[in-house]
């Protein structure tokens, strides 16, 4: 690259795990887009306060600080890249970066930085570990000399990461000399205070606006939902879970077509974990007409000074449309709505099924959705090619009202819709054509006429099936030629004999017996084909029982045994 430098398989380090990426440097920032889509950051070279190295295990780890205060952990560099990324930094960005070491003494006493939102712990002049204050959900003092944090339960957790940090307790000794005490509070109470304030946690925060009793499709049940500073809630009977905004990518509000709800998805990365389950979608169902009044807990000063034209004092509207506007104003996450496709009833999704599940399918401007369950995003420049499928062409009569659509990835994964109402064919293919998608369609090898995209756009439910009818036209033709010699010459023959015309029955047999072999051809085309009954059974079609044959009483009878002739001797013997 002339203007920056590309990376492949950079990892975004942090509490929620390792995702690998693909990391971009340019004159006027930095970016860093998971790989197969999804989380994108993007970092203005205005915006950085300062940039480090550190070796870290078998590679260099690059740490970006923002000026607002949050810190990024890029990891997956080379040895090389270092020289030739600061370098490029210096000269195109004005920033040197500094080196840092990492402590691998084992030792867990020392010394605590705070920067921004990131703790440090040091061993002497190298870093032993750090976290992030963002993720703490709560800290208090256990005793007089420790300090105690907990991090966000049920919390967005990486993919591949079974583990993840739930609480780290720091003793302080009253002998601490970074961290002075006096007589009425002592050394860890001093770093609890540093902490709260920095963290901005406080276990009695009260909700920006709370909707009760809100049905979720996944992760199913009834949740009251809360909309906090700075993360979602959602409380239900059995599970509670905490969301940060920073880990939703996308809102989605999609209305269900002819249906009294819609839907409002919740896009995450990285998803939520439940027991062994990820949810990278949450999916509520909002009924359309319900319309709430809802006022936010915030002050006039902090509307404008922090949310500014995103916020407002109060809201009264669809109870959808007031959950997207508060989301989205204090997660700052963008928000797409349908776009111009339409169905044959003017809706906005199709009617399919997915891996045995039936849902609507939505063709958005960027990609496809399929909701509700399983939810599945396919973005357009993940896929390969789409495929349109005659649904059953084997020959049932139902088969020829439906479709299906097959969506292949670029890294070979496959997803089929299927039972798609053939009325709603036009209008897809002239969606998908008009997104310049690759389109591969069924035919019949030759790349001609007469495939399946020829089927499906006749508007005639009695299109014949090019596959059928290649089948049966394979099978024999030699036989139907001669039924169609036989139903011409009946037709010349002015009909069947009847036992009036005795003219017709004289000239029948005065030629040669020709006719005559052709009634009885006809005779025994005619004849309605007989059902063999398999042996055993009878016309109902049950099981016959074989009868019981009678004993005959003068037959012989069977010699008696060896033992019977010593028990009759034994027997009168003993009498």
């Amino acid at each position: 690259m002339t203007d920056g430098h590309l990376f492949n398989n950079i990892l975004l380090g942090g509490r929620a795990g390792s995702n690998p990426g693909q990391f971009k440097v340019y004159s006027g920032g930095l970016a860093w887009k998971r790989q197969g889509g999804g989380k994108t950051i993007e970092i203005d070279k205005a915006e950085l306060a300062s940039v480090t190295w550190m070796k870290v295990p078998r590679a260099y780890q690059l740490g970006v600080r923002t000026k607002d205060g949050l810190f990024y952990k890029f990891i997956g560099f080379r040895e090389q890249d270092v020289s030739s990324l600061t370098n490029f930094m210096q000269k195109n960005m004005g920033l040197s970066p500094d080196e840092k070491q990492l402590s691998v003494s084992g030792h867990n006493w020392g010394g605590i930085d705070i920067n921004g939102n990131m703790l440090t712990f040091m061993v002497g002049s190298k870093q032993a570990f750090e976290v992030s204050l963002a993720d703490v959900s709560q800290t208090q003092m256990q005793g007089k000399t420790d300090v105690l944090l907990e991090f966000h339960v049920d919390d967005t957790t990486g993919a591949n990461e079974k583990d993840s940090l739930m609480d780290l307790s720091f003793h302080v000794p009253t002998s601490n000399t970074q961290f002075l005490g006096d007589e009425n509070r002592t050394a860890a109470q001093i770093l609890w205070e540093t902490i709260l304030g920095v963290a901005d946690v406080d276990s009695s925060e009260e909700a920006v606006v709370t909707f009760e009793g809100i049905a979720i499709l996944t992760p199913r049940g009834r949740y009251s939902v809360e909309l906090h500073l700075s993360f979602l809630r959602l409380q239900g009977q059995a599970n509670d879970f905490k969301i940060q905004y920073s880990s939703i990518v996308r809102l989605f509000l999609l209305p269900k077509s002819n249906n009294p709800h819609t839907f409002v998805v919740v896009t995450l990365d990285p998803p939520i974990r439940k027991g062994q389950t990820l949810y990278p979608h949450i999916v509520i169902q909002f009924e359309t007409e319900a319309v709430v009044e809802r006022n936010l807990a915030l002050s006039r000063e902090v509307l404008a000074e922090k949310y500014k034209d995103r916020l407002e004092e109060s809201y009264k509207g669809l109870i959808h449309e007031v959950f997207t506007k508060v989301l989205r104003g204090l997660s700052g996450a963008k928000v797409t709505r349908p776009g111009s496709f339409r169905s044959c009833q003017d809706g906005y999704a199709v009617k399919s099924s997915l891996k045995a599940e039936d849902g609507l399918l939505y063709p958005l401007e960027k990609g496809f959705f399929f909701l509700p369950k399983p939810p599945t995003l396919i973005l357009h420049e993940e896929i390969e090619f789409v495929e349109f499928e005659r649904h059953g062409a084997g020959g049932a009569n139902i088969s020829s009202h439906y479709f299906d659509l097959l969506v292949k990835l670029k890294n070979d994964q496959e997803h089929l819709f299927r039972n798609i109402q053939r009325s709603e064919y036009h209008n897809l293919f002239n969606f998908i054509n008009g997104k310049h998608l690759k389109i591969m369609n069924l035919g019949d090898g030759q790349g001609t006429s007469g495939g399946v995209t020829d089927v499906l756009r006749d508007t005639d439910d009695e299109a014949v099936d090019p596959h059928l009818e290649r089948i049966k036209n394979q099978a024999g033709d030699e036989e139907s030629d001669e039924e169609d010699e036989d139903f011409v010459a009946d037709k010349d023959d002015s009909g069947s004999p009847t036992d009036d015309s005795g003219g017709e029955e004289s000239d029948a047999s005065e030629s040669g017996g020709k006719k005559e072999k052709l009634s009885k051809k006809e005779a025994s085309s005619s004849k309605p084909p007989v059902k063999r009954k398999p042996k055993g059974r009878d016309e109902e079609g049950l099981e016959k029982r074989k009868p019981k044959k009678k004993k005959d009483p003068n037959a012989p009878k069977r010699a008696m045994t060896p033992f019977m002739y010593f028990s009759m001797a034994e027997r009168a013997v003993s009498f």
